[in-house]
């Protein structure tokens, strides 16, 4: 998978949308992945940025739009539409939602008058190419849309899972949040479960390895890993993560928790000691509040949130090694 790029030359405009339970989440994985702060319930759901990734890698983006025409007025944007010269090839037009709000009916015909104008072959089942056109303000921009491909679905139905385990959207976010520029990037998941986690950085190309020190979750992450054709035994191993030597330059780490007892404080500060160790960067998910904890340990907290499931709600810290 193709990672992140910034041309000052090119604009890349990706619609997203998310769930109120994960709002945070979402805010919080597009200010890493792009550099600025993101309002997930803004009038405009879309980013305007240089920076150029693949859509598929966040489970909150529809699409990356690659501008050809930007902010112009309705005049102007049909001018320059009708330069647009494709021979032989076929496309069709799409009206992207995230921008100014507009009837069904409207948006048809804004879709039709741009394409009749457009030197091609309309088809709408299967085009080469699909144009979309977004309305931001009464100005208008226009640029040829590529899909995200949703390969975080495919990983909802695990041989192996716990009850209250990271959903796949949760679990790529997570990843995004800790690496967000992964190349060549080691990342660990030390308390790795049935492997959520790995799944979602292994799907996306990223270095990544596992451990846990409950052999059946260990057990468990290397069915389900063996399901999605990642075979390697050495992605996973037995152990303690405080007894890891190796330094990583990214991790996630989801503290492990039950619903009716609380991870004692000390062993709570060992692992976050630990993690300091091992990681610059990493992303801490808790059930209890660690703020306090993770400051004395000297974790530097760079963003933090909350995921709510039903009445089940989860702390998300970003933190850094001081």
């Amino acid at each position: 998978m193709k990672q992140q790029t910034e041309s000052s030359s090119r604009r890349y405009i990706y619609p997203f949308a998310c769930h109120e339970t994960e709002r945070d989440l979402c805010r919080m994985e597009l200010q890493a992945l792009f550099g600025y702060t993101i309002d997930p319930v803004g009038p405009y759901p879309f980013v305007d940025t240089p920076i150029r990734i693949d859509p598929s890698r966040s489970p909150y983006l529809s699409l990356r739009m690659d501008v050809l025409i930007s902010e112009v007025s309705w005049e102007e944007l049909l001018r320059q539409a009708a330069e647009l010269e494709l021979n032989d090839r076929t496309f069709k037009v799409k009206y992207i939602k995230n921008g100014d709000p507009r009837s069904y009916d409207e948006q048809r015909q804004i879709e039709r008058q741009v394409g009749a104008l457009i030197h091609g072959k309309a088809e709408m089942r299967t085009p080469e190419l699909i144009y979309g056109l977004l309305s931001h303000n009464g100005r208008w921009t226009l640029g040829i849309c590529y899909q995200a491909q949703s390969v975080w679905l495919e990983h909802k139905h695990k041989p192996q899972n716990y009850s209250t385990g990271l959903s796949t959207t949760v679990a790529r976010a997570l990843v995004n949040l800790a690496a967000p520029r992964p190349d060549g990037l080691r990342m660990i998941d030390p308390c790795c479960g049935m492997g959520n986690v790995l799944i979602e950085a292994l799907s996306m190309g990223i270095d990544i390895a596992g451990r846990d020190i409950n052999p059946l979750a260990i057990k468990g992450a290397r069915v389900n890993l063996h399901h999605f054709g990642y075979d390697s035994i050495d992605l996973v191993e037995i152990g303690d993560m405080n007894d890891i030597d190796e330094h990583y330059d990214a991790a996630v780490l989801d503290m492990p928790y039950n619903l009716c007892s609380v991870l004692p404080r000390d062993e709570r500060i060992r692992m976050l000691t630990s993690l300091k160790r091992i990681s610059i960067r990493s992303v801490i998910v808790s059930s209890e509040p660690l703020e306090e904890e993770i400051r004395e340990v000297g974790l530097m907290i760079m963003d933090q949130g909350k995921i709510h499931k039903g009445s089940f709600i989860r702390n998300v810290w970003l933190c850094r090694s001081e």
